[in-house]
């Protein structure tokens, strides 16, 4: 590519990077030792990004689209030719963010602040960006600092947690909790204020719970955050939960949905009414499986309407309505609003008492695709939880479509997994041939020691047919329809067991998936 002429430089290029960057060592790859060569500012603004730096050449990534002037200040500071190397939009933005999230950043301003900063001013504007703040206030570069690890990471929750001895902060990953810093208790108030501001909440009420939420985002990459307080004896709990608007866009096969589970819940999504239900405990990923089958409806042609609580993920072409207690907006108010505003497809965040549920069994007798949510162990069991509910046998049958159940589990890293013999009791609970061999986790720095990255869903599907419908107008047992559904189709025990033997997942966290389900 041609460089503009040196005199062509125009004003407002220039690029400040402190001393000597000409000798910098800047990898960009995942673990690199030594800082971005480039402030974040003029790589995002000017889509450029060092990528290696040699005694011979810089390594430039260049934005697809991006202005060629930027590229004669690179050469002029770093005195050296280029070697350009471009990308798409969508992939410049992507290493954006991890180039730019740098490890241990929490933890620098963590020991800042332990070192006495109860005098320190820390009031400031909120960042539109988190890793372009140019504000130095320990608090405000410790809560951005917390969520662009975080996100970099794929934490999904960040606890804060004042005890009378010290804040404890912990990060929920793939499921799991683990504490991450330890500072000193006067950060605590400090801290919470400041998230209280980004959130919007009262900071001046410490007595009663809060809920708020804000938008953030790293490098382009848009993410909302629920924010809920909590009182306690040692001061306030706070609770981030990172809601990445990427997970919108999974779809059913992305989630490990597939083979016969997969073909019954397209088969009921084809259909142009009735209920589809998706079951699991808290933190199972059913929200997620909602939006991945609203996203195979969400065509143009269909007026999809949700109420929800709280909206987790904004979905274009998708109307979302937010459930309010402050002010009456309850699932079932919130529902029968929804009918008349003509729908195709209502979306129900979770059926959880008998008005909800009589709402939605009523808008499917009439021409809708709902779809929503229960609380239950398995398939079958949400037939049961609808009778209790006091919805009558011959609506559910008329009206029910399918019901899928969902575990979450760990996969394993595939960096470090290793083949070992099953143990006997894990073998016997999977139904699995004693001796074996199977991937277990081991641990490395890509999973950060866990020998777990990410996490893919176990899932069954219960498929209502004609027999299943009788069985319900009769009130057969729930071991009955288990019987009949499940002849063909696996069950949860089945899918885990499956992912076992495929070496996706291990042997114990099956295990720990099935003791639930028990």
């Amino acid at each position: 590519m041609d460089l503009p002429a040196d005199d062509e430089i125009a004003p407002g290029l220039s690029l400040a990077l402190g001393a000597d960057v000409s000798g910098a060592g800047a990898g960009l790859g995942a673990g690199a030792a030594a800082p971005p060569a480039v402030p974040y500012a003029f790589a995002r603004d000017r889509g450029l990004l060092v990528e290696a730096v040699t005694a011979e050449t810089v390594h430039v990534v260049r934005r697809e689209g991006a202005d060629a002037l930027p590229l004669l200040e690179l050469r002029r500071v770093f005195a050296r030719p280029l070697a350009l190397r471009q990308v798409p939009v969508a992939a410049f933005e992507k290493l954006l963010g991890e180039v730019y999230a740098v490890d241990g950043a929490a933890a620098a301003v963590a020991g800042d602040l332990a070192l006495g900063s109860e005098g320190a001013d820390f009031g400031l504007p909120s960042a539109e960006d988190l890793l372009d703040s140019a504000d130095d206030a320990p608090a405000i570069r410790l809560i951005n600092g917390l969520i662009a690890e975080a996100l970099r990471q794929g934490v999904s929750d960040i606890h804060l947690e004042p005890y009378e001895q010290a804040l404890v902060v912990r990060m929920r990953s793939d499921g799991v909790l683990a504490e991450k810093l330890r500072m000193p208790p006067h950060v605590a108030p400090v801290l919470v204020s400041r998230i209280k501001v980004m959130a919007r909440l009262d900071i001046a009420e410490r007595r009663l719970p809060q809920d708020g939420r804000m938008s953030l985002s790293l490098a382009g990459r848009l993410v909302d955050v629920r924010v809920s307080t909590l009182p306690s004896r040692a001061g306030e709990r706070v609770v981030l939960r990172l809601l990445d608007k990427e997970n919108a866009g999974l779809d059913l096969g992305d989630l490990g949905l597939d083979g016969d589970s997969r073909a019954i819940v397209a088969r009921a999504l084809a259909e142009p009414n009735g209920v589809i239900l998706v079951t699991g405990p808290t933190g199972s990923g059913k929200t997620t499986t909602l939006y991945a089958a609203l996203r195979l409806l969400n065509d143009g042609a269909r007026n999809i309407l949700t109420i929800e609580d709280p909206v987790e993920y904004a979905v274009d072409g998708v109307g979302q309505t937010q459930v309010n207690a402050k002010v009456g907006l309850s699932f079932a108010a919130g529902l029968r609003a929804i009918l008349r505003q003509d729908p195709d497809v209502v979306m129900v965040g979770e059926i959880r008492d008998r008005e909800t549920a009589d709402i939605a069994v009523q808008a499917a007798l009439t021409g809708h695709l709902v779809l929503s949510t229960v609380h239950t162990n398995d398939a079958v069991g949400a037939v049961t939880r609808l009778h209790d509910m006091g919805v009558e046998s011959f609506l559910l049958a008329s009206t029910l479509r399918a019901v899928v159940a969902q575990r979450l589990v760990r996969r394993l890293c595939p960096h470090c997994s290793l083949e070992r013999p099953i143990d006997q009791p894990l073998a016997d609970l999977l139904a699995i041939k004693p001796g074996r061999m199977v991937r277990d986790a081991v641990g490395c720095p890509s999973c950060d020691h866990t020998g777990y990255a990410g996490r893919i869903g176990v899932f069954e599907a219960l498929r209502v047919d004609d027999e299943v419908r009788r069985m319900i107008l009769e009130g057969a047992s729930e071991q009955a329809l288990a019987r009949h559904a499940f002849a063909q189709a696996p069950r949860l025990a089945k899918s885990a067991r499956r992912l076992v033997k495929d070496g996706l997942t291990s042997a114990s966290e099956a295990a720990r998936i099935l003791r639930q389900e028990g």
